[in-house]
């Protein structure tokens, strides 16, 4: 009897494995066509601005609040830890850094998931649900070309400036705080900054990651959106799996990008 259980149990946990490695190759080929689509679809470049519009503008709002208060709280924590140091100049520093280098690009990753990734996916499934991407194939029309591969360039696009205003509005925060509210010093928490990040060790570093993340985000996106069953149950399915798979792997390549980049310094 336990014999029969243990090889039961086997045989699910092979069909498991089993499935996931055959969903990563079907999504790696989906990949690859959306690149070989690229072509025919940025030539109608339209298309992919009405999608940045979509993805970007319409998530400023919630990146552009949320780096302020980012900002602001770093600002806080980061004065109460440099003051016991005598250190409390170097606030700037800290901001700058902790933005720039990590959370702007992670953190507006994770709001851009939740935002705009779940759209594209709800999105792309009711298309399919609602069977036009099937009527699309009908007319001899590649909904690749013509639905995918304009929304995941989009997000591959609006994922870095993102990121950039996240950081941007995230310094201003804690300039709020560290200078106007808690008194440091203006010309020491600008001018440390200034001298302290880097343009290529911080800034390129961190746009970099941006556009990792954007680009996985994207593709996670529009394959659940893709890849779902044509049902209500299937779309919703789709959009929690984008949701949860796209931050386990932003958090993911956050720590290989980290190993990678800043080994060294």
């Amino acid at each position: 009897m336990q014999d029969n259980y243990l090889s039961g149990g086997l045989r699910g946990l092979g069909r498991r494995v089993t499935s996931r490695i055959w969903r990563l190759g079907f999504a790696s080929r989906f990949l690859l066509a959306i690149l070989l689509y690229s072509g025919t679809a940025l030539r109608r470049f339209g298309l992919t601005i009405r999608e940045i519009y979509f993805t970007g503008v319409l998530s400023l709002v919630i990146i552009l609040v949320s780096g302020l208060f980012v900002g602001m709280v770093l600002g806080l924590q980061g004065y109460d830890t440099l003051q016991r140091y005598g250190s409390s100049e170097a606030l700037g520093i800290l901001v700058a850094l902790s933005l720039v280098r990590e959370l702007g690009p992670v953190v507006a990753a994770l709001l851009f998931a939740s935002r705009a990734g779940s759209a594209i996916t709800a999105e792309i499934g009711l298309m399919k649900a609602t069977e036009q991407l099937s009527a699309m194939e009908m007319m001899a029309i590649s909904p690749i070309a013509r639905v995918v591969a304009p929304r995941f360039w989009a997000g591959v696009i609006s994922m870095p400036i993102l990121a950039a205003l996240f950081s941007a509005l995230g310094i201003f925060g804690g300039y709020l705080v560290g200078v106007q509210l808690i008194g440091v010093d203006e010309g020491s928490f600008w001018s440390q900054m200034q001298a302290s990040v880097d343009f290529r060790e911080d800034i390129l570093n961190g746009v970099i990651k941006s556009f990792v993340f954007g680009l996985i985000v994207s593709w996670i996106a529009v394959f659940e959106g893709y890849d779902c069953e044509p049902t209500a149950e299937g779309v919703s399915g789709a959009t929690t799996r984008t949701v949860v798979t796209s931050s386990l792997a932003i958090l993911a390549a956050d720590f290989i990008l980290t190993a990678f980049m800043f080994r060294g310094v």
